[in-house]
């Protein structure tokens, strides 16, 4: 495939124009997806069905000078979401204030305690992000009580829907808009763009200063990175290394990331993981204080509790997983794996359950149980819709929700092992009888040694930034390479060093990150061939190309 050249004369490059058509892409879609557009590629929010009702009802408060909250979810899509609004409200001069339920009080989603407490107050209006799709009752006791409630969402949706002023989600049965995958933050933004359209606040282009949010709940969400959210993220990437934020700078600094060429995997394994760390260990609070905060003083110390926060997070995520994995091999033969534990907090289990699930190739539940009930998270693998499979079981739960490959669910703690039996019972129907699966990374490209292996391949690669869920980074093969070194690195060993070369004397570092009991028996000189994705390693001043390694072979 020859390198192409659009009208507009953009151009793919050859090699990218071969990953791009690997992954299914036609040639006339290729340049606009590696050259997102922020007026072609965002969708007109009005086409969202109820958005209409929802901006009346907002600019009715705005103009009655009415008591408005924003109830947002305890992750980052939820956290940021919730700013976005805030923000977006603020301008037309509603003193927006922000309410995140407790995970470990409240739990997820809209609750009736809460929105009494609100009602107590005088509050007239709620606005949920990232949350409220599954709020039939507390709807009805909104509606019942007089406080009015707008709900934005992007989770599954069931089959009966709240009974709210409006109720906005690309998901919802009918509706017009063209993309369906927006996360949380990305409604919210859309709800910003049609008030905005309506009252001209805030002024034209200023919104998209809210962008570095909108990507930051984005990517951490996982969504795919392709049509809309892709020109989200890639914009908002842009207004991130330039951000007004001073708390953004000062998490940046904490997590040792350079905010001027923050990449969208900063974002995902630096930023992310702190601003979560908050909602899973004490109360998300502090993350939407840090993101809206204009004092540096405060930014700073709030930052430093985060990363703090983080490495408990660490720690307690360490244990459980230890763990996990043992109680894992009771249960070898199930294709879903359903565990749970009093000594597993239900804010950490999400985390190990999505390594689990990678590791092992089959759907993962892990979950506390609290006594009376059992509450936990769901991760899941292609070809199997774990919110799909929740349903197929909801008379044993309390309540679910979620997407495709996430979840969270809630259910009597005598309904564990009908729960392991009907999910797995589930799974061998839906997927034909299909056992576990093993997840084998496959190469886009293959080359026999070395030499195509250089910083402007990797440039070309970065062409296709940002990556994520629906864009991976570019799995590379390699073949035909000798060890000239291994060694286990990190303060625990458990990384994996090598430098292979080539017959023609060329060289090249390897990192496996988690690899080095997997490849313990590896030796100077052996032959090998690896699978994985490059990048450039900046040490002591030098830029040099590395792989991540993903797979590797040897006799």
């Amino acid at each position: 495939m020859a390198e192409l050249q659009t009208p507009d004369d953009l151009i793919v490059p050859e090699i990218v124009a071969l990953i791009l058509a690997g992954r299914g892409m036609a040639p006339e879609q290729m340049a606009a997806f590696l050259y997102p557009d922020y007026t072609r590629d965002a969708g007109d929010p009005m086409l969202l069905t109820d958005m209409e009702k929802a901006v009346d009802r907002i600019t009715r408060a705005a103009g009655a000078g009415e008591r408005v909250v924003v109830y947002g979810d305890y992750d980052i899509d939820g956290i940021t979401a919730s700013a976005v609004l805030i923000e977006g409200l603020r301008a037309l001069g509603i003193e927006a204030e922000s309410y995140i339920p407790d995970r470990f009080e409240e739990g997820y989603g809209i609750n009736q305690g809460a929105l009494a407490q609100l009602k107590e107050r005088g509050v007239d209006l709620v606005i949920s992000v990232d949350c409220g799709i599954t709020s039939v009752d507390e709807a009805a006791w909104a509606r019942e009580h007089g406080l009015d409630l707008v709900i934005t969402d992007h989770h599954a949706v069931p089959e009966v829907l709240p009974e709210a002023v409006a109720v906005i989600n690309p998901k919802r049965p009918g509706d017009a808009y063209p993309f369906k995958e927006l996360a949380g933050v990305g409604v919210a933004f859309k709800l910003v763009q049609a008030l905005q359209a309506a009252t001209d606040k805030p002024a034209a282009g200023q919104e998209k200063w809210l962008l570095d949010l909108v990507a930051l709940g984005t990517i951490c969400d996982v969504v795919p990175l392709v049509g809309e959210n892709r020109m989200l993220a890639s914009y908002g990437l842009r207004v991130l290394r330039r951000t007004r934020r001073v708390g953004l700078r000062a998490l940046a600094e904490v997590g040792g990331v350079n905010i001027g060429r923050i990449t969208a995997y900063d974002v995902g394994f630096v930023l992310g993981p702190r601003m979560n760390a908050a909602g899973r260990l004490e109360h998300a609070a502090q993350s939407v204080e840090l993101v809206m905060t204009s004092d540096p003083v405060r930014a700073r110390t709030i930052a430093q509790e985060l990363d703090n926060l983080n490495h408990q997070r660490r720690s307690e995520q360490a244990r459980i997983l230890a763990a996990a994995e043992m109680r894992a091999a009771e249960f070898e033969a199930d294709p879903v794996l359903v565990l749970a534990d009093p000594d597993w907090s239900h804010g950490i289990v999400g985390i190990v359950a999505s390594k689990l699930a990678e590791k092992l190739g089959k759907p993962v539940l892990l979950a506390q149980d609290l006594g009376e009930h059992i509450k936990g998270s769901a991760r899941s693998i292609p070809g199997f819709n774990m919110v799909e499979a929740l349903r197929s079981q909801a008379e044993l739960l309390s309540r679910f929700g979620g997407h495709f490959f996430a979840a969270g669910y809630t259910f009597p703690a005598g309904n564990l092992e009908a729960l392991r039996t009907g999910l797995n019972d589930w799974h061998r129907i839906s997927m034909d009888g299909a056992g576990q699966t093993v997840n084998r990374l496959e190469a886009e490209l293959a080359w026999p040694d070395l030499a195509p292996v250089d910083e402007a391949l990797v440039e070309t690669f970065e062409l296709m930034e940002p990556f994520g869920n629906s864009n991976p980074r570019p799995v590379v093969g390699l073949g035909g390479l000798h060890v000239a070194s291994v060694r286990p690195v990190g303060s625990d060993g458990k990384h994996l060093s090598l430098k292979l070369g080539d017959a023609g004397g060329r060289t090249l570092s390897v990192i496996g990150f988690g690899l080095a009991q997997r490849y313990d028996k590896l030796r100077v000189n052996q032959t090998v061939s690896v699978r994985g994705y490059l990048n450039k390693n900046e040490f002591q001043g030098k830029t040099s190309v590395q792989m991540v390694l993903s797979e590797l072979d040897y006799e």
